[in-house]
């Protein structure tokens, strides 16, 4: 593949990963204003296609269900375009199998969102809705990442086994937050503990039900993430600050960290507004990602080429012939 097409698919790649950082945008809003059920049937639309719903019935939170949709197949049929180009093109084995994954992950969540109509809104699917959304924007972003100019040189890569570890730890601790913050939007617990930074005007709550227990485990959550993020990147100022690689990122996650908790506050003193609860989905989700990319980064030294070379292969084949045509 030429050095052209490799940027073209590189930047159709970022195109889809902002695509998805709009759908994950429109997922929230939907929670965020109670819209779930404004549209109660599925995969139809009040019995309409879904691209042939009228524009005058797009009123009220039906605007934010229905927009949700046409997102969501928007993000479908750039991610189909996407797997096919991977498989046309000279990306490895394993980077079009990263491409499939990503495919799957749209059509499950596909799935689960019009079972989470249908079913009115179990909170286990619709928290399995949202951790699914989380995994297939991680993955849009590690193909980004692994299309990029600049994966395949030999400079980028760190060979650091604690780095590795940190920056591993503190994607998974994210998630983890990530996946108690939608078990905590899905269960209505978000206003469980009303004030902040206090609960209840203590430290620690003097009352507990199970919406309390999810609150007060996503404030520990929140603690958790502010202490590995900073960890992971104090060792990358220390060791690896001349390698822009893993420095921006790591200020980026810092960042987003601090504007993370700024939504987090606000949602709670706002009283569940539903854009500054939004807005803490989607910086949330940046968060996961941006230590995504320090992670893989990390690991780059372990990842085979990701683009495979057909000029290497076929010269190879042809040595091999006349090799053996030889030896005959």
């Amino acid at each position: 593949m030429s050095a052209e097409r490799s940027t073209v698919l590189h930047r159709y790649t970022k195109f889809l990963a902002g695509c998805t950082i709009l759908l994950i945008l429109a997922g929230s809003l939907v929670t965020s204003n109670g819209a779930g059920l404004s549209v109660p049937d599925w995969p139809t639309t009040y019995g309409w296609n879904l691209f042939t719903f009228p524009p005058s019935m797009w009123v009220a939170n039906i605007f934010y269900e229905h927009g949700h949709r046409l997102i969501a197949s928007a993000v479908g049929v750039l991610t189909v375009l996407l797997v096919i180009w991977l498989w046309l093109s000279d990306a490895a084995p394993w980077v079009r199998r990263t491409g499939a994954a990503a495919l799957s992950a749209v059509i499950a969540q596909g799935i689960l969102g019009g079972v989470t109509v249908l079913f009115f809104l179990p909170p286990a699917v619709s928290t399995a809705h949202a951790a699914l959304a989380e995994i297939f924007f991680c993955v849009i972003v590690s193909l980004a990442l692994f299309t990029s100019p600049g994966w395949n040189e030999p400079h980028a890569t760190v060979d650091d086994r604690r780095l590795r570890g940190w920056a591993t730890a503190t994607t998974l601790v994210i998630y983890a937050q990530i996946l108690i913050g939608a078990t905590m939007r899905h269960t209505g617990a978000g206003l469980a503990i009303p004030d902040f930074p206090w609960m209840f005007g203590h430290v620690i709550p003097d009352r507990w039900s199970q919406a309390v227990a999810i609150h007060f485990a996503h404030r520990l959550g929140a603690i958790a993430v502010v202490i590995a993020t900073a960890s992971l990147a104090a060792h990358i100022w220390r060791h690896h600050a001349s390698r822009p690689q893993l420095a921006v990122p790591a200020v980026l996650l810092l960042l987003l960290v601090l504007a993370q908790l700024t939504f987090g506050a606000l949602n709670v003193l706002s009283g569940l507004r539903p854009w500054v609860n939004s807005a803490h989905v989607v910086v949330g989700a940046l968060v996961l990602t941006t230590s995504l990319v320090v992670t893989l980064r990390s690991w780059q030294s372990r990842f085979p080429a990701a683009r495979a070379d057909r000029a290497a292969r076929a010269s190879m084949n042809t040595f091999s012939l006349a090799a053996n045509a030889k030896g005959l």
